[in-house]
């Protein structure tokens, strides 16, 4: 099970984006989707999509969090064709962040914000390793400006199979950037690709719970470890959810809850909806209890 998934918060767009989004790559499909009702959102939808390999978590759960460019999808790309036609596609309804152009840093690259709110960046590339077509993108701003290289740090050290690959920094003269703050940095958690950088224009928006980083626990023991090591924010933690020192959002969730809400049936559901309800930190045990209506 792929360990860290990107989950993406939607008022109501969470199956009309799914189905846009597999329309975007080869070797993508809708993986599963459940209704979770009797929410504070009402009743609630959770689909979880494969795009050419990577998975995916998107819920429709009411309007009150708002994606935002602070993370984005980097997709690695092969031919500038791949690019252009994805460009078209997510121009439709969308808003381009950074025009389609060549860079000094690739020869074709795009910043392109989609029609449900979803940021992508679109670079050409020398070769696509498999597994790693999808970047999550880290950007810190406002009040987490400068702080991208503790950050990587400290997630490297939380999570295993995790290293620093490569870090560029501000030098002088690039202003409003500070010397020695990111200007881009590539780290793998768990094997995974991620990327960060800080940025100290003016921006309107910063890390909330609309992108979420989903951890995949196998048991007790790692729910509490996560749990331990992330949250910073105790107002913050609610039903598996936390947010770090830096601001940015995670959830951490047992392995056995994707299996719950996939295969149980109404009452099932019901009753570890309202378990998990009254849940800061997931007590997995109760949950299964739950489940069985123990």
């Amino acid at each position: 099970m792929q360990k860290i998934v990107t989950h993406l918060w939607y008022d109501k767009q969470a199956a009309e984006a799914s189905s846009f989004y597999i329309s975007l790559f080869e070797d993508s499909r809708i993986e599963s989707s459940a209704k979770i009702y009797d929410t504070p959102s009402g009743t609630s939808e959770l689909v979880t999509i494969s795009l050419a390999g990577t998975r995916f978590m998107l819920i429709s759960a009411g309007p009150f969090f708002k994606i935002n460019p602070s993370i984005s999808i980097r997709v690695d790309c092969d031919t500038v064709e791949e690019i252009d036609i994805l460009w078209g596609k997510l121009s439709d309804g969308g808003i381009a962040l950074m025009p389609l152009d060549s860079y000094p840093f690739s020869r074709k690259y795009g910043w392109i914000q989609d029609r449900y709110g979803l940021s992508w960046q679109l670079m050409l590339s020398d070769k696509v390793a498999e597994g790693r077509k999808f970047t999550p993108t880290l950007m810190f701003t406002g009040e987490h400006c400068g702080q991208a290289g503790a950050a990587i740090r400290f997630y490297t050290e939380v999570f295993s199979n995790s290293s620093l690959e490569g870090e560029l920094y501000y030098g002088e003269n690039e202003e409003p950037d500070a010397p020695g703050t990111v200007k881009h940095a590539a780290f793998t958690l768990e094997g995974q690709p991620f990327a960060a950088m800080d940025s100290a224009y003016q921006h309107e928006f910063t890390f909330n719970e609309a992108v979420s980083l989903l951890v995949n626990c196998k048991d007790q023991k790692e729910i509490d470890y996560f749990w331990e090591k992330l949250s910073f924010v105790p107002e913050a933690e609610q039903c598996g959810w936390l947010k770090d020192k830096y601001g940015v959002s995670w959830q951490i969730v047992p392995e056995a809850m994707e299996e719950m809400l996939r295969k149980g049936n109404p009452e099932q559901l019901k009753r570890v909806t309202a378990a998990f309800l009254q849940m800061k930190k997931f007590d997995l045990a109760k949950l299964r209890e739950a489940y069985e209506g123990n």
